[in-house]
């Protein structure tokens, strides 16, 4: 989001408290994420896509909340308020078509396709998912997951999303030759994909809270969070959102805090962050830095420059949230003043590393437990290579994403095996104070710059501009 959207954000904030009765403010939240979620999605290439896209959202999330509703002794009716936002979110689909007639929802929504054409769609749609309930319900989430992990991977993977976009040029009557990834840019897929995992993988282990399909849409179309984060959990968010009748949403403190923390977000992504954009490391950058210094000059750049530029915007969206009465999760805590790596993931993109703690790390380590084939550190060392790509594959289906999954999973183990063995010796450094001031310093040190030559894999498209880039920083030659 740029200056506009959040400007429009914060207006659209201020009317909702002055505005809306409180018994409204649900409803207003889910229609305003709605509305929000088209307004927000970028033009794309192919025509009709960004309608598409948006819809599919919308589409995906009602049938996960079907197949992640109660069954058995704690069955959730299908109940009148369902039926009430499945007719709301219908008609707004449909009536966002009319944007080719309308000059309001021109500039909401550009290039919607014909309504009788997305009348069919949602029809066959129904008509779908009316099978698809009469499976098991075990079935039914086991296809959901393997069906929102399917669409993460084809719109990720650089070869398949060409594919696909090709077979919608094809379909649009365009040129399919003319097919590239970038043809596809599904906005807020990859938070929104974590959210209904989150959901479905909870329901199958009986942990989710029964939640209505209002409850559900807004939890995972929040518009604050919905394009960068954070990756709130559905019960925290859904104790939220049931007291926002009996929110002081005009209360002095709370707008205060709301504007202190967008102001600080602004001041971090807009000044901070696009001032150090300037001479961060990237891949124009890289092959005009004149030495190693240039290129750490550039590579401290872009670390401080990736800091601020998403604590800033999760600071925004923290701001609105209080705003529009919703407490978001925290995703950083001076994650680069950190003395091990393991504290470093405890403060840099929490709600990232929390979500893939409870959905890799954890479900994965239980498994090769009780399989009991691995040793203890063989078991530490998979689980957190695994967790790590996937990670690591979350931000980029590339192989220097890979890369840079392993590169923590690596670190993330050696420091496990270390702090294992040294345990008591650190124990000890109680009693030297100045001993361990000067290992913790040490400690912050190692840790900061293990991340920061990590950021090179992070900050270049391929593995042969990295590797020359790190032989460069080391003094390795050009």
């Amino acid at each position: 989001m740029g200056l506009t959207e959040i400007t429009i954000l914060l207006i659209a904030a201020f009317a909702y408290i002055l505005i809306v009765p409180g018994r409204w403010r649900g409803w207003v939240l889910l229609v305003g994420s709605i509305v929000g979620m088209y307004w927000l999605f970028p033009v794309q290439n192919i025509r009709w896509l960004e309608y598409g896209l948006a819809t599919a959202t919308l589409v995906i999330t009602i049938v996960s909340w079907f197949i992640t509703r109660p069954t058995g002794k704690r069955a959730r009716k299908f109940t009148n308020e369902d039926r009430l936002v499945v007719v709301i979110v219908v008609l707004m689909v449909l009536a966002f078509t009319f944007a080719r007639e309308v000059d309001f929802l021109d500039s909401l929504i550009s290039r919607p396709p014909p309504l009788p054409s997305v009348a069919m769609a949602l029809l066959v749609v129904g008509m779908l998912l009316v099978l698809m309930l009469r499976l098991p319900p075990r079935l039914q989430m086991t296809f959901g997951l393997l069906a929102i992990i399917g669409v993460f991977i084809v719109i990720r993977l650089p070869f398949l999303t060409t594919a696909a976009a090709a077979f919608l040029r094809q379909n649009a009557g365009q040129d399919a030759s003319l097919a590239a990834p970038i043809d596809i840019g599904w906005l807020g897929f990859s938070y929104v994909a974590f959210r209904l995992i989150h959901t479905i993988r909870d329901r199958q282990s009986g942990l989710l809270p029964a939640l209505s399909l209002r409850e559900y849409l807004t939890y995972v179309l929040f518009l604050p969070a919905y394009v960068s984060g954070p990756i709130d959990r559905a019960e925290r968010f859904l104790e939220d959102d049931r007291a926002l009748a009996d929110t002081r949403l005009q209360d002095p403190h709370r707008i205060t805090v709301g504007l202190s923390r967008i102001g600080v977000g602004l001041f971090k992504k807009f000044i901070i962050a696009d001032s150090l954009a300037v001479i961060s490391l990237s891949a124009t950058l890289v092959d005009q830095a004149g030495g190693a210094g240039s290129l750490w000059l550039m590579l401290y750049a872009y670390a401080f420059r990736l800091y601020f530029d998403f604590s800033g915007y999760t600071d925004i969206a923290i701001g609105l949230g209080v705003l529009f009465g919703i407490e978001l999760p925290e995703n950083f805590n001076r994650p680069y003043l950190k003395q091990s790596i393991a504290a470093f993931w405890q403060s840099w993109h929490m709600t990232l590393s929390n979500w893939a703690k409870s959905y890799v790390y954890s479900p994965l380590s239980r498994s090769l437990i009780k399989q009991r084939k691995l040793s203890n550190g063989q078991i530490v060392m998979v689980a957190n290579l695994a967790t790590m790509v996937v990670i690591g594959l979350w931000h980029g289906m590339t192989l220097p994403f890979l890369a840079w999954g392993l590169w923590h999973g690596a670190g993330l183990t050696v420091h496990k095996l270390w702090s294992d063995r040294t345990r008591k010796w650190y124990r000890g450094l109680r009693d030297t104070p100045n001993k361990q001031l000067a290992w913790e310093i040490t400690g912050v040190l190692l840790t900061f710059h293990f991340v920061l030559l990590g950021w090179v894999w992070f900050a270049l498209p391929d593995l042969q501009s990295a590797l020359s880039t790190f032989s460069r920083l080391l003094g390795g030659g050009a």
